[in-house]
């Protein structure tokens, strides 16, 4: 495999360290072999400075043009919510450095393209953090299905029902959310934008590319602005079918997150969100429990996967061209919603 930097080592920078680079991501870039994080950038110059300063990062930066531009680091991690991924990745390729970007990869298909094009036009690797790639409960799902156990797969079904949480609503003083995720401007498309991301991702890794997609989304309980009820079902190019249903404003007592893969010899069961539990019923199996440990970091596994590639020693599963195709099916989904608003 070809190195994608010329360095022995590859140092990061990273571009809005919130919430998920204190556990769930930029430490692990601290603990992997030949990786560094040697600055970050946050607007807030005395959140960026505490950050810095409590895991141990030389150097900080309010401008984020100036981390791009810095000749130490040769690898960009772009961890700002979803209405300025495109921007970052695109100066960050137009500089000749790789990026690693959160999840989703951007708010629409056309910004994934920009995303890519501009990547492409720039010889440099787009990676995206769908991190549940390189966990060990969807690995096994993985493996259960290619080794057979479930007989042929006939179709997956995702169910997705949480309660409004009432902290994230609109502040009545300012009139602005309280979380970004409910503003489709910055998010795409709320929560379904941020959570089914994963799930849709994660068939696309197992099953492939879904090649039509019908849907229906609304806003039934007027919380928010984004859509908050979104059903829909689609066809894998290999002749799956798939099924969907999320809505974010139940009871909480209606409160669930199961996946369930049905096929000719039997049934495979697990959550996203929740105990990394995997359960089979099969035929031949009968009934199996798998139970797993996951990462403190828990992106780490795929943030390996992303050194090692750029060392030359590996190969990462999660690309701007997969992670494009799951935007695409979001947008197919929720596409009666949005066009309207």
């Amino acid at each position: 495999m070809n190195k994608k930097i010329t360095a022995d080592k590859v140092s990061w920078g990273i571009i809005g360290v919130g919430d998920v680079c204190e556990v769930k991501s930029a430490p692990a870039m601290q603990q992997i072999r030949h990786s560094e994080v040697v600055a970050v950038m946050r607007r807030n110059e005395e959140k960026v400075k505490d950050y810095a300063h409590r895991h141990n990062v030389s150097k900080w930066y309010t401008d984020a043009d100036a981390l791009i531009a810095d000749p130490e680091i040769n690898a960009i991690y772009i961890a700002t919510p979803p209405d300025s991924h495109a921007t970052y990745v695109i100066k960050a390729a137009q500089a000749g450095k790789p990026v690693y970007v959160e999840k989703p990869m951007a708010r629409t298909v056309e910004e994934c393209d920009q995303m890519i094009q501009a990547c492409d036009a720039a010889g440099v690797p787009l990676y995206v953090a769908y991190y549940r790639r390189r966990l060990p409960n969807f690995e096994k799902v993985k493996s259960l299905i290619e080794d057979g156990i479930i007989g042929d797969v006939r179709f997956v079904k995702l169910e997705l029902y949480k309660s409004v949480d009432p902290d994230i609503l609109t502040n009545i003083t300012t009139s602005m959310p309280v979380n970004w995720r409910i503003d489709p401007v910055v998010s795409g498309g709320g929560y379904f934008f941020d959570l089914a991301s994963h799930q849709l991702d994660f068939l696309d890794y197992i099953f492939g590319p879904i090649k039509s997609v019908y849907g229906f989304a609304g806003n039934q309980a007027g919380s928010y602005k984004a859509a908050d009820s979104i059903h829909g079902s689609w066809e894998f190019a290999n002749g799956i079918y798939g099924s969907g249903s999320w809505c974010f404003t139940v009871d909480t007592g209606a409160n669930k997150d199961e996946m369930s893969i049905m096929g000719s010899k039997g049934s495979i069961h697990m959550s996203f969100f929740g105990e990394p539990i995997v359960t089979v019923h099969s035929s031949d199996a009968k009934h199996e429990t798998f139970s797993f440990e996951l990462p403190k970091h828990i992106q780490q596994p795929l943030i390996q996967t992303v050194v090692d590639d750029l060392l030359g020693v590996g190969a990462c599963p999660s690309l701007g061209k997969s992670a494009r195709r799951t935007n695409w099916v979001m947008g197919e989904l929720t596409k009666s919603y949005y066009a309207s608003v």
